[in-house]
């Protein structure tokens, strides 16, 4: 796959993703994707998206919780 932002050719790359789901955050760790070298662009298929939500909507394992701030500029 070609990266749309810098005409790199992109790899297949396991990344951690956050992902918002219903109000809540999340951190997925090895979800597939396609990574730009050059530029750092990550593209995640559709497919894995979905999985992801199912994954999330269903009874799952927590590997660890962590507190993150938010702040206002």
């Amino acid at each position: 796959m070609i990266c749309e932002f810098c005409g790199s050719q992109t790899a297949e790359r396991k990344v951690k993703k956050q992902h918002w789901l219903h109000g809540r955050l999340y951190i997925l760790e090895n979800v597939a994707s396609k990574v730009c070298p050059e530029c750092g662009e990550r593209c995640f298929h559709a497919k894995v998206l979905d999985e992801i939500d199912r994954i999330l909507e269903a009874s799952h394992t927590v590997k660890d919780k962590i507190e993150v701030e938010v702040v206002s500029l």
